[in-house]
């Protein structure tokens, strides 16, 4: 194929002759081959380029071994979503093989292997980056693509053939958009259920080991720090499930009461309140048009979050507010926890955005992120103010003409 290859993958070896038989085996492939003699030639590379798709890495190596190079690559944030497929002559046992796992290896290939093997390996992680990389970019250009129509719209300052096209254009960009979605959570999908496979298999065999005689207490221990990583993984995938089946309600939306939708909230809670003494404060709420039962979600999220991230000096106390300006109503909730920095007001919105380490609050940053695509969907908005040690509020709009002419009719 002409031109330069856009994928590269990144070859460690300290053996010049393994280097150049993987270079062959791989040869005529639409993707280049950077190759390293040490651990260290590879950080350096790494260093200055981090668009690798795939690390195909020797683990017995001189001054530093794989194991050791893979555990310095992803101390580095940017380096940590590249895989490492570990190739090597020795037959390791489950403690070695659990240790590259812990690493970060994806696979092991071992010496000798068949040619085809390594292609098909390596085929599917390049395909995986490619797919991943197209459908990034397409999304971003349709999302400018549909600001700068919208923009064009508002202005209104365009005749009404124009505006029946850039509509037209639109609509097309949007099914365009839903169907690229619905591509990303098809991969989430299918990567989450993938990477379960492996986690069970770390799960079983830690549990096994476990049970094995003369297990000492540091090896216990680490057997716990193994068990408590693919615990906090499990608790990673299957919120990443959970954000991707969040999508495409829109037809399913009907007149909601936030009355009712409240007080069944308020239920669901009842335990953890009690548990700690704390108030909910409800007020008169609007019936909305939406779907019933993702704005549950909605609410759902946003009292969980009260609940958890508390000030343990004091009673937690939840106030709901309702105002209505000229084009949205306004539903508030407020609570007097921990609160949070102005600065990151926009931040807690985004997927896995987390304000405190995994230890000081269990979860992984994505009940706000559902918060917020759901109020999409809605055509609405939703809105954080707080400050440290103050308690936070959360706004959430809902677009008023639609909402009353669809509840009228």
């Amino acid at each position: 194929m002409a031109g330069v290859p856009d994928i590269s993958i990144l070859v460690v070896d300290d053996r010049e002759e393994n280097l150049l038989s993987i270079e062959a085996i791989l040869e005529n492939r639409d993707y280049k081959l950077v190759k390293a003699l040490s651990g260290r030639a590879a950080l350096k590379i790494l260093l200055q380029e981090h668009d690798f798709a795939l690390i195909l890495m020797d683990v017995q190596m001189p001054e530093m071994n794989g194991l050791e190079t893979a555990s310095l690559i992803y101390q580095r944030e940017k380096l940590r979503h590249i895989p490492i497929i570990f190739i090597t002559a020795h037959e390791f046992g489950d403690d070695q093989r659990f240790e590259g796992y812990k690493m970060g290896a994806v696979d092991f290939i071992y010496k000798p292997f068949h040619p085809e093997l390594l292609r098909a390996k390596v085929a599917v992680f390049t395909e995986l980056f490619r797919k991943n990389r197209e459908l990034q970019t397409k999304e971003k250009l349709l999302l400018r693509s549909n600001k700068q129509l919208q923009a064009e719209i508002n202005e209104r300052i365009i005749s009404e053939n124009k505006v029946k096209a850039l509509n037209k254009q639109l609509l097309q960009n949007n099914k365009t958009l839903k169907s690229i979605n619905e591509d990303l959570d098809r991969f989430a999908y299918v990567a989450s259920h993938d990477l379960q496979e492996p986690l069970r298999k770390i799960r079983m065999f830690s549990d096994r080991l476990l049970t094995y005689p003369g297990m000492t207490e540091d090896m216990k221990a680490v057997l716990g720090k193994i068990m408590h990583s693919s615990d906090r993984m499990k608790l990673f995938i299957d919120d990443l499930l959970r954000f991707s089946q969040h999508t495409n309600h829109i037809d399913d939306f009907a007149p909601v009461d936030l009355n009712t939708l409240l007080q069944e909230v308020v239920e669901e809670f009842e335990i953890d309140l009690q548990k700690k003494s704390a108030t909910v404060e409800l007020v008169q709420l609007p019936v909305v048009w939406g779907n019933g039962t993702l704005l549950k979600q909605v609410f759902f999220n946003l009292l969980g979050n009260a609940l958890k991230f508390t000030e343990p000096s004091r009673k937690p106390q939840i106030r709901l507010q309702q105002e209505e300006t000229d084009e949205h109503f306004v539903v508030s909730v407020a609570d007097n926890g921990i609160g949070f920095d102005p600065a990151y007001s926009e931040d807690i919105f985004q997927v896995f955005k987390k304000l405190h380490s995994y230890d000081e609050f269990r979860g992984n940053g994505i009940g706000l992120s559902i918060c917020k695509k759901i109020m999409d969907y809605h055509n609405g908005l939703i809105k954080a103010e707080s400050r440290p040690a103050q308690g936070s509020t959360f706004y959430l709009y809902w677009p008023k003409e639609k909402t009353t002419a669809q509840v009228q009719v």
